[in-house]
């Protein structure tokens, strides 16, 4: 029998219809009670109108458009930057009235995956002092969809597990990722000044209290679908992004991602920038054999229409 833990998530999306959709389709057969969409681009049709019906039709979804009258009301004037906009939006939904026991600010490209049971199953296994449960991500590949890296805990020989996998960019890749390896937060409803932000929670000047890892559900991080797709966010992403200019290097002392991208884009062009795709996010059989042979192969397929279609009728 399942558990009667009620869990949630809250997101700020601006993406087409049919990314929205699967990742709402995928949460709510998940479990999910309640998803709070804050839409990032209202006045842009992001996602469409027709879209948007779907979405408030649903009785587990709850659309809340980022509108100048809401961010007038919130702060005046909507912040410059999309990091702040997510945190203030999942901080938000979490000072809303609790309708779930526990809630998990994440993207609109990142699908939870719980193993050997159900979300509230492992939510509810918690001790009652744990008060954030942290997920790990694992990481697409481009291809169809059904290959992941998996996370690579840190350690002493993390760097060197990165380095068989990625000879030539390895050093450059936190854990072997492009994106984050913190993963997102789980927290606990219905405490006071909670303040959500990407990665952590924090309540006054305490972080995280109460952290534990919930290490039976993964979060798929599709941040790279296909070659296409990561070059058409490639610009953005170096320069507000994943690759910013302000984030850590991979290693102490090391280059950061931004300058090492930066520096293949000056010196080799489209073709180094192939290259590094290539290596680090390509779903090559040669890249799939590293993995398995690493035990760091994921292959899951999430029928995402089929989830859709069940959710949401066709279009």
């Amino acid at each position: 029998m399942e558990s009667d833990v009620r869990w949630g998530l809250v997101a700020t999306v601006k993406a087409p219809d049919d990314d929205v959709l699967a990742f709402a389709a995928h949460h709510i057969d998940l479990g999910a009670q309640r998803l709070y969409l804050y839409l990032d681009a209202p006045d842009a049709d992001t996602p469409s109108a027709a879209a948007q019906s779907k979405l408030k039709a649903h009785p587990k979804v709850r659309v809340i458009p980022c509108t100048k009258a809401y961010w007038k009301q919130r702060s005046g004037k909507p912040p410059v930057k999309h990091q702040v906009r997510q945190s203030r939006n999942a901080t938000h939904a979490y000072s809303r009235p609790a309708e779930v026991d526990w809630l998990i600010h994440i993207d609109v490209d990142e699908f939870l995956l719980p193993e050997n049971g159900s979300i509230a199953d492992h939510l509810a296994a918690l001790p009652i002092h744990d008060f954030c449960a942290r997920v790990r991500p694992d990481e697409q590949l481009s291809g169809d969809g059904t290959a992941y890296k998996r996370f690579i805990p840190a350690g002493p020989d993390r760097a060197s597990r990165v380095a068989v996998l990625y000879p030539r960019f390895g050093a450059l890749l936190k854990g072997g990722f492009l994106s984050h390896v913190a993963g997102k937060l789980f927290v606990r409803t219905g405490n006071t000044g909670i303040e959500l932000r990407i990665h952590n929670a924090f309540q006054g000047a305490l972080m995280n209290p109460g952290e534990t890892d919930l290490v039976n559900v993964a979060l798929l991080h599709r941040h790279a679908t296909s070659w296409d797709d990561w070059r058409a966010r490639f610009d953005y992403r170096l320069d507000k992004g994943a690759y910013r200019a302000d984030l850590a290097p991979a290693q102490a002392n090391g280059t950061t991602l931004h300058d090492a991208l930066q520096k293949i884009v000056e010196g080799d062009g489209e073709t180094g920038l192939q290259d590094f795709f290539d290596e680090v996010a390509a779903d090559s059989p040669a890249l799939r054999s590293r993995l398995a042979e690493s035990g760091l192969l994921r292959i899951c397929d999430l029928n995402l229409a089929a989830k859709i279609a069940k959710h949401f009728g066709g279009k």
